[in-house]
């Protein structure tokens, strides 16, 4: 959602590269996992940026061409970071005189088709936001409801990336009964869905969309993931630490777990949670950029193997979350959600591993590693800290 209204029933993400069709959602399956839109796109979890949690309405075409200025200079799109996406008040209020969507003429004078031509001049891609509803949550745009051809509208600007709420739906809502959770239908539809209600900049609004998401690592399949919102990191709300938490997390978060014959055949396709950068990334800080640039923890993100991570251990405030990666390896992530230093121990037997493995743990943070442990790893964490480790079997 772009974070207006509490009370959206949904958020579904499409991708389109020529006319996308915005189309009804088919009935929830009888398991958990089901097939993906199979529309050849979604092959890989999305990364790039997104205007709302920084700008929210007070985005404009300069801001925009500003930012995708900053991800093709910054180094930021090297690493994988490679759509510019506008949330929602980007349109004119009304639709134009034969009934289409338009941009606003005074934030987005030049349009959004010379906005895609100069974003993609960047070698980028150009995200945009809309509603299944009358209005969008902001009430500032329209909505797409009786308005099949705004589909087409948005593959002729030629925009890669549609981000479609659900606000103002008129009580026509897709599934009955299961609109709060796309997880169970959207796959028919979309390339990912949202798991959760939207995020804030804070460590208490992390940690419960962090949970909240968790427990859905079985609703999608190859083309498709859950979304447990956008990076809040650099935006001003949380430590340092706590931001590497989020950050690794979510990298961490990814798509289901093997549960039968057919997802083991498929499974190399599955892929992560997204990571989508929020904040003003002109003006980010040293640190903050270290953060999004961890190519340790972009890699597990990006992961070819992309089988689900997830909690494995928990002690009050200490938790293990921990996940397969190609090769044999297991990415694993020590979190210390509680208010003063503690000592977390991860056992070999909840991350996947024979107890006698002997395995080198790369820190991937610190770039250090830990060399021949066996059984069980032991560290010491900060208060609403976190260690991320990859741990490789010799």
């Amino acid at each position: 959602m772009a974070g207006k209204a509490p009370l959206c029933a949904f958020f579904l993400l499409l991708l389109s590269t020529s006319a996308a069709a915005i189309r009804p959602a088919r009935s929830a399956a009888a398991t958990a996992w089901r097939p993906a839109l199979e529309n050849g796109l979604g092959r890989t979890p999305q990364m790039g940026w997104n205007s709302w949690n920084h700008f929210h309405c007070k985005i404009n075409e300069e801001i925009i061409r500003e930012i995708a200025d900053a991800m093709a200079d910054n180094g930021l799109a090297k690493l994988g970071y490679e759509y510019i996406n506008i949330d929602d008040c980007w349109a004119a209020y009304d639709r134009d005189s034969k009934g289409n969507l338009a941009a606003n003429a005074s934030t987005f004078p030049s349009g959004i088709p010379a906005l895609a031509d100069y974003v993609h001049g960047k070698g980028l891609k150009l995200g945009i936001y809309g509603d299944a509803g009358s209005r969008t949550c902001s009430k500032l745009m329209p909505g797409s409801l009786g308005y099949k051809t705004d589909a087409k509208t948005f593959a002729s600007w030629g925009v890669d990336y549609l981000k479609y709420d659900n606000c103002n739906n008129q009580g026509m809502s897709p599934q009955p009964r299961e609109v709060d959770d796309p997880g169970t239908w959207a796959g028919g539809v979309g390339n990912s869905w949202r798991t959760t209600g939207d995020i804030k900049d804070t460590w208490a609004s992390m940690t419960a969309i962090a949970d909240k998401n968790n427990k859905w690592a079985s609703y999608a399949g190859p083309g498709g993931w859950n979304d447990p919102d956008m990076l809040e990191v650099g935006n001003g709300g949380m430590t340092a630490e706590e931001y590497r938490s989020h950050f690794s997390i979510w990298a961490l978060v990814k798509l289901p777990k093997v549960k039968n014959n057919i997802i083991q055949q498929t499974v190399h396709t599955f892929k992560q949670a997204p990571l989508l950068i929020d904040c003003d990334i002109r003006s980010m800080s040293k640190e903050t950029k270290e953060i999004l640039s961890n190519q340790n923890v972009i890699a597990v993100n990006q992961d070819e193997l992309g089988v689900q991570g997830h909690k494995v251990q928990q002690d009050g405030d200490q938790e293990v979350w921990a996940g397969p990666l190609s090769g044999g390896r297991i990415a694993m992530v020590l979190w210390n959600r509680g208010s003063t230093e503690a000592s977390i121990t991860a056992s070999w037997s909840s991350i996947g591993l024979n107890a006698s493995t002997v395995a080198d743990a790369h820190d991937l943070w610190t770039d250090e590693v830990i060399s021949s442990v066996q059984g069980e790893l032991k560290e010491t964490v900060d208060s609403h800290a976190c260690k991320t480790y990859v741990v490789t079997p010799k």
